[in-house]
């Protein structure tokens, strides 16, 4: 059991905002996955804290049109979708334990609620922005600033179609994490060629992606 009573009337409290029901699709399998029967149980636990939480436990191996629709491409994952089956692009790639818990409360609150909590400004330039990016946030359970770095991504993602949000853990993807030369976290990887390091205010993870998409060619 991860989540003792004390914790379990915590989460209750944290979760009493929520008005809107949200999903969240489990990608998993029983061999070769570290932390997937770990994370299902964690997962499971909180889905009981609230009636407007739902959880989908679906097989990475097997459940193939599922795997592609939401791009999961990596196990452990969870991918969050709100009452009416919208996807944002908002996954979660490892366990969410530690401090990355707390991302994962936030994002449930993000779309359970509606409330994301950027000011008129950052919301009309994020929503402006029409090339894909793809923002791949790594991290650490026992990292306190990470949270802030993806859920910043993840409420860009929330505004805006054209952006897709990951938090990757990095423990449990090394070689992803070699890829993009992770020596510290957060790390914030833009469309694969640019990055942010550490956590910085919103506006700033912003100027980075405008910057990166005016750097980039035109097909």
């Amino acid at each position: 059991m991860f989540l003792d009573d004390k914790l379990r009337d915590d989460l209750r409290k944290r979760l009493a905002p929520l008005t809107k029901k949200v999903k969240l699709i489990f990608f998993t399998q029983e061999l070769e996955c570290s932390y997937c029967r770990e994370t299902k149980q964690l997962l499971q636990e909180l889905s009981e804290t609230s009636e407007f939480i739902h959880l989908e436990v679906k097989n990475f191996i097997t459940d193939k049109e599922d795997v592609e629709k939401y791009g999961v491409d990596k196990i452990p994952a969870i991918v969050l979708l709100d009452e009416n089956g919208t996807d944002y692009g908002i996954k979660l790639y490892g366990i969410p334990s530690g401090y990355e818990f707390s991302t994962l409360l936030e994002d449930i609150l993000l779309l359970g609620t509606g409330e994301h909590g950027f000011s008129d400004n950052i919301v009309e330039q994020v929503k402006n922005i029409a090339s894909p990016v793809h923002l791949q946030v790594f991290v650490t359970p026992t990292c306190p600033y990470c949270p802030q770095a993806v859920v910043t991504a993840h409420k860009f993602s929330y505004l805006n179609k054209n952006i897709k949000g990951d938090m990757v853990e990095a423990t449990e993807f090394p070689h992803l994490s070699n890829k993009y030369n992770v020596r510290g976290v957060p790390r914030t990887i833009i469309n694969e060629n640019d990055f942010v390091e550490g956590a910085v205010p919103e506006y700033m993870v912003l100027e980075k992606i405008l910057s990166n998409l005016q750097k980039e060619p035109v097909s």
